[in-house]
């Protein structure tokens, strides 16, 4: 079974940053794109960051310039580099990763970081 555990998250203060990190214990050939999730007090899970195999990578507006998504594929591990962190991002923070398994592409959710920003 695939498994997809984050760390790295924590309380600070407005202004603040902090870097998430999340590892696979899937093959490191099969893993595709990783990504960033959140969910807020709204409760809908939202993308913040993407990266793909090669290294590109997209940002939600409300993060561009302040995050940074980038992976080590040797170690099958994504992080999230959140600087000028501000209330709003306070969430649980969701790493995402596409796994191929034979000839299908499936995906897979760690149990979430709980980053929390407030001063």
């Amino acid at each position: 079974q695939v498994e997809v555990v984050e760390s790295g998250g924590g309380l600070v203060q407005p202004g603040e940053s902090l870097r998430l990190s999340c590892t696979t214990s899937a093959s490191i050939s099969s893993v595709d794109m990783m990504s960033w999730y959140r969910r807020g007090p709204g409760g809908e899970r939202n993308l913040v960051a993407r990266i793909s195999y090669g290294g590109t990578a997209t940002y939600s507006d409300s993060v561009t310039g302040r995050f940074t998504i980038s992976r080590d594929n040797a170690e099958n591990t994504v992080y999230l580099q959140m600087n000028s962190l501000k209330p709003e991002d306070t969430a649980v923070y969701y790493c995402n990763v596409d796994v191929y398994e034979r000839r299908i592409l499936r995906n897979y959710w760690g149990q979430g970081a709980q980053v929390t920003v407030s001063s």
